[in-house]
């Protein structure tokens, strides 16, 4: 670039040799003169012009908050926004570690929800199932001339020599017999209100008041008759006995529960035993009972045995009916004990059975099911009061009632107050 003024060439300067410049050939220095300054004007780049070239720029290793990217580096960058705010959660972490308590608090609310999901499908799934297995086979709405409702709820448990399902090898390890027919062989009544549950035992031979019927099935009109109370169910089955328990005791039964003989040992089976403790040995030929002085675990078998044993109690069937009431609450407590209800290779073989086992009325649901269960547990447990147990009759030896102490008794059950009658 030159140093003259704009314009001035080194071609309009006198070309001496005694001038000092450039070629001028001579050694003497020129004097210093000033030049005119000329501002220089801005000249207007085209777009597409290539920024010249610039020497290396020192990097002092600070930034002023622009990032340099090459040429982009010096282009203009956007103004900064506004501060973060440091508390906000936004999603993001300054930590680069991840965010592990967060993780772990997911994981086990989704097991814990997962959980829930699976056990709320599992009881809808099971009440389904054992809803669809409940025998509802007996029609009390057939049963004429019932009594008003009392306080309370009333079942009546019935187990028969129902030999159902057994086979001719069964009947004989059972020592059932091949009686044909169907004979009552327990009675109950369990009263469940709010002044404690009493379980009351009506021994099969009963001397009672058979009232007139008309069968459901059959359509035969049953004439009134004194008779034993096990005639009624073998004469026209679970209506007919439930219309004589009605009409003797003044008590509406709200729920009917039946079970056989085979039923009765396959739910003990299945809940592994009944623990028994006997003060004395125990022999009787005709049931098959055979059982030590001490504790000890009944097997379905064992257990109907023990029920059915008679003839070496002191008491003959009022013996037996306390027999059977000391097993079902017995049998009623481990059914409902945690070892059962949390162990499910317990649980469902044994409510299996139960169901499979069980005839109820068309109005029991499963809830009403699981009240007689519950019922059983710690119950008053008595025989009906009896005035001669062994009262002489056309039908031989029955057990004859004591009217006045039955009549009070069923007072306070249908009024659900506390029972006296019977004790001490």
């Amino acid at each position: 670039m030159s140093d003259w003024p704009d314009g001035w060439t080194d071609d309009d300067q006198p070309r001496t040799r005694d001038r000092y410049g450039r070629g001028s050939g001579s050694a003497r220095p020129e004097s210093a003169r000033v030049m005119p300054h000329v501002p220089r004007q801005p000249q207007p780049r085209h777009p597409q012009q290539a920024e010249p070239a610039r020497g290396p720029v020192y990097d002092s290793g600070y930034s002023d908050g622009q990032v340099y990217r090459g040429a982009a580096s010096r282009t203009a960058q956007p103004p900064p926004g506004p501060p973060r705010d440091p508390y906000a959660d936004d999603g993001f972490r300054d930590d680069p570690r991840p965010p592990r308590t967060r993780n772990w608090r997911r994981r086990i609310g989704f097991t814990a929800l997962g959980l829930v999901v699976v056990l709320l499908v599992t009881s809808v799934a099971t009440y389904f199932w054992a809803d669809s297995k409940l025998r509802r086979e007996v029609d009390l709405a057939s049963v004429e001339d019932r009594p008003t409702a009392g306080k309370g709820t009333n079942y009546l448990i019935v187990g028969s020599d129902s030999r159902e399902g057994l086979s001719e090898e069964e009947q004989q390890e059972l020592h059932t017999g091949s009686t044909e027919g169907q004979r009552t062989d327990t009675i109950m009544l369990l009263h469940v209100g709010d002044n404690g549950n009493t379980m009351v035992s009506f021994p099969r031979d009963s001397w009672v008041t058979i009232p007139e019927f008309t069968g459901s099935v059959s359509g035969n009109r049953i004439p009134a008759q004194e008779q034993k109370l096990n005639a009624a169910y073998s004469i026209e089955g679970p209506e007919l006995l439930v219309r004589t328990i009605e009409h003797n005791t003044g008590l509406r039964i709200d729920h009917y529960a039946e079970i056989g003989f085979g039923g009765f040992a396959n739910v003990v089976d299945a809940l592994g035993g009944v623990e028994m403790c006997f003060d004395e040995p125990i022999q009787d030929d005709n049931s098959g009972a055979d059982f030590e002085a001490g504790c000890q675990r009944l097997d379905g078998a064992e257990s109907l045995a023990f029920n059915r044993q008679r003839y070496q109690e002191a008491m003959g069937d009022l013996g037996r009916t306390q027999n059977q009431q000391e097993f079902l609450g017995t049998l009623a407590d481990q059914a409902a004990s945690p070892s059962t209800l949390l162990n499910p290779f317990r649980l469902f073989p044994t409510m299996n059975a139960s169901l499979d086992s069980l005839i109820v009325d068309e109005d029991m649901s499963l809830w009403d099911l699981r009240g007689l269960f519950w019922g059983m547990r710690g119950a008053e447990r008595m025989n009906v009061p009896v005035a001669d147990p062994g009262y002489e009759t056309s039908a031989g030896s029955a057990v004859l009632w004591d009217d006045g102490q039955v009549e009070q008794l069923m007072a306070q059950l249908k009024n659900d107050e506390e029972v006296t009658v019977g004790r001490e």
